[in-house]
């Protein structure tokens, strides 16, 4: 009796806990979403017309802007770019199915990239 008068109050415990484990996840949601998705939607059909060579170039420049001596960029110039190449990274896995899986979590990582975490190497 004592047993399961145990596994009664650990599971009420466990499923109180729950809903405060998820409801941390939500807090973490992207205050910069908006602008991502209207950069996303504003340079799609003309980063999915690049070849390889518009795409080193933009991924050069963009590292070349990332470098310490550089000014510091907006947050609107450093989404542009984050978005254009998570937009090609969508582009490589419609060419090459086979990469697909690759390409997503390409594209995921460099959507989710963060502009504080910018500044603060900066």
């Amino acid at each position: 009796m004592k047993s399961i008068l145990q596994i009664s109050i650990f599971t009420f415990l466990f499923f109180m806990a729950i809903p405060k484990a998820s409801a941390q996840e939500t807090a973490k949601a992207d205050p910069d979403i908006d602008l991502k998705i209207e950069l996303y939607n504003k340079y799609k059909k003309e980063v999915l017309a690049f070849t390889k060579k518009d795409f080193d170039a933009l991924f050069f420049e963009f590292f070349s802007k990332m470098d310490e001596g550089q000014p510091t960029m907006t947050k609107e110039a450093y989404y542009t770019y984050t978005i254009k190449i998570a937009i090609y990274n969508e582009r490589l896995g419609r060419l090459y199915k086979d990469k697909k899986e690759v390409s997503s979590e390409s594209k995921e990582k460099w959507f989710s990239k963060d502009y504080q975490v910018y500044l603060n190497s900066k």
